[in-house]
């Protein structure tokens, strides 16, 4: 019996797709799990596997078409079985919702995902400013600019203000410019010429990729609609750096390693078991408490980000853990993410340490209800029993959806945060 290939649907928000190559032909055999297609969302281009065995006997939507999720987009049944394709997929014409791409529609870069509006145009680097209206230096018209001060100055010692350079705000004369003039030549440094760095670019107009689309949409629903509450706390981290060092050393020539990043999200995997309200989601008036722990991780891809999703993280070892992450990023990197590489995550974690960032504060990714933020470790002065010593600190912010916690439970997900991340040995068990 002929099987139907509906549209997946890859996330919450996703209404629509471009199928944007087949990757099997009509007649082609596949088998289940088998690569069928490739499908271009707002975030990513994503292989589709089929949920079939048989022969492809027809596409029932041309490469380049826009179809929105659960539409009907091929057929799989054996090689001579006669099909009667209206009576399977019903009488309306799917190429007629299926439209084809509009040919101006921007595309992003194959492998390009969170994300702010295009910057409004800035005055080019070096650019002179507009000639200041000429003032008296006290608001009133005049040729020459100068304070109060130093015009009773040189009126009563007879010197003209238009033979004297000003060094004050603006090339403003001041009392200083006065003496220096009375008691001999200036000694100010000649101003610097300009450097020639070449002619000035023109404005560049960049139209807003469909990933950068997609992520500025979900942030302003997310800021707009979800009352965001934040807390930070600073965690010693010398005896997390100690012990991944010595597992690195262990691991030495397998081609595996460790990186503080798998700590953290093993350490929050953990700590979400006692805290439910964090690894949940608002639908209504109800909130759902998610069974599974999964904890998304925040990858940067090309013009924006992406996440990639490892399932029941807190059932796994800290090795599983680093060897799903990098290969989903390397994926998501390369443009060919599976559907379950970004889908399916209860709570997100956001690490710029890499880029020497302190702090920062991070968007919820809806329909999540927390998502934590991480800074870099870095290595400070700090004080043990009144004496100042060097130490390892990194700081960390949760963001939470008020409506499903508060403070006073955020701040105690943070404290068991610290127990895992100041105690890595038990992140190994």
């Amino acid at each position: 019996m002929a099987d139907v290939i509906m549209m997946p649907k890859l996330g919450f928000d996703m209404a629509e797709g471009t199928l944007i190559r087949w990757v099997k032909n009509e007649g082609d055999p596949v088998e289940k799990g088998e690569l069928l297609a490739e499908i271009e969302t707002d975030k990513a281009t994503v292989e589709v596997e089929s949920m079939y065995s048989g022969t492809v006997r027809t596409h029932l939507v041309s490469q380049g078409a826009i179809v929105p999720v659960n539409t009907p987009i091929a057929i799989v049944g054996t090689a001579d079985e006669e099909i009667d394709v209206d009576a399977l997929v019903g009488s309306t014409s799917v190429e007629e919702e299926a439209a084809p791409a509009p040919e101006s529609y921007p595309q992003p870069a194959v492998g390009a995902q969170h994300a702010a509006p295009m910057p409004t145009a800035q005055p080019p680097v070096g650019a002179p400013l507009p000639a200041p209206v000429a003032s008296n230096g006290d608001g009133l018209p005049g040729g020459v600019k100068a304070s109060p001060l130093a015009r009773r100055m040189a009126a009563q010692q007879g010197i003209p203000l238009a033979s004297i350079s000003g060094t004050g705000p603006e090339g403003r004369i001041v009392k200083r410019d006065i003496e220096t003039y009375s008691t001999g030549p200036s000694t100010a440094m000649p101003p610097i010429s300009a450097v020639d760095l070449g002619p000035i670019p023109a404005d560049e107009i960049v139209p807003l990729s469909r990933l950068r689309g997609a992520i500025g949409r979900r942030m302003v629903q997310s800021k707009v609609e979800l009352p965001h509450f934040y807390v930070t706390r600073t965690y010693d981290v010398a005896p997390l750096l100690a012990v991944r060092a010595q597992v690195n050393t262990t691991l030495e020539g397998s081609g595996e390693k460790i990186s503080v990043n798998d700590f953290i999200v093993k350490a929050a995997a953990l700590a979400l078991r006692q805290f439910p309200n964090l690894n949940a989601s608002l639908d209504g008036e109800n909130v759902i408490r998610h069974g599974h722990v999964n904890v998304g991780v925040a990858v940067a891809v090309e013009n924006g980000l992406l996440t990639v999703v490892t399932p029941d993280t807190d059932r796994k070892h800290l090795r599983q853990i680093s060897t799903e992450i990098k290969e989903k990023a390397a994926r998501v990197r390369s443009g060919k993410v599976h559907p379950d590489d970004i889908t399916g995550s209860t709570f997100s974690v956001s690490n710029l340490g890499m880029f020497d960032v302190s702090h920062f504060t991070a968007i919820i990714n809806p329909p999540e209800a927390a998502i934590l933020a991480v800074g870099a470790a870095q290595q400070v002065p700090v004080v043990e029993e009144g004496v100042v010593v060097p130490g390892w600190r990194m700081n960390a912010t949760v963001s939470i959806d008020h409506r499903v916690s508060d403070g006073a439970e955020a701040a105690q997900f943070m404290q068991a945060l610290a127990h895992y991340l100041e105690n890595p040995a038990g992140l190994l068990l």
